[in-house]
């Protein structure tokens, strides 16, 4: 079975939407962009929500390099009632339920699944048990303010991979299996 992938751009204080000045794409440092192309290699989906896709869409095909390139060619889902069409490539619309649409991207053949952004998808998802690993990459800022990733959820996890990198990013890897490696 596939594995559910939440992988979320964090602040200290936990807050993953908006993304303010704490994040850029570009200022990643060497390692940290291994890791996230070995993240990418490992996978061969990627779960949007409506409006996550709609900012990805109307960016990262106008943009070269190994991440536009990526995002080109990978199995894009996008979960909205409301989108009529979707004209990035490789896009399905997932109209619903989500939790039966996802469960039956797990069971079918492929590499992890990966969801990110997505903040309000992400965060109903969490109750459901369909989420394998939480890849949590911290920068090191408080913003103070936004929509944090875990609010009024009781969740245990098993610490997988930790992480820092010389940009001061921390990676936190937590598999939500018991014995603490979720199954690739």
């Amino acid at each position: 079975m596939r594995r559910l992938v939440v992988t979320e751009n964090i602040t200290v204080d936990g807050v993953i939407s908006p993304i303010g000045d704490w994040f850029d794409p570009a200022d990643a440092d060497e390692e940290l962009a291994a890791v996230n192309a070995r993240n990418g290699a490992d996978s061969d989906a990627l779960v949007l929500g409506r409006v996550t896709y709609e900012e990805f869409a109307g960016f990262w095909p106008q943009q070269d390099g190994e991440i536009s390139a990526y995002l080109d060619q990978v199995a894009k889902y996008v979960v909205s009632a409301n989108l009529d069409k979707a004209e990035w490539q490789n896009t399905t619309i997932l109209r619903g339920p989500v939790t039966d649409e996802l469960a039956a991207l797990k069971q079918a053949e492929g590499a992890d699944i990966t969801i990110t952004g997505s903040a309000t998808l992400v965060r109903s998802l969490i109750p459901t048990g369909l989420v394998d690993v939480y890849r949590l990459f911290v920068y090191p800022r408080v913003q103070g303010h936004g929509v944090r990733l875990f609010e009024d959820v009781t969740l245990g996890l098993t610490p997988i991979e930790t992480r820092t990198f010389s940009s001061g990013v921390l990676l936190l890897e937590y598999a939500t299996s018991p014995g603490g490696s979720a199954p690739r």
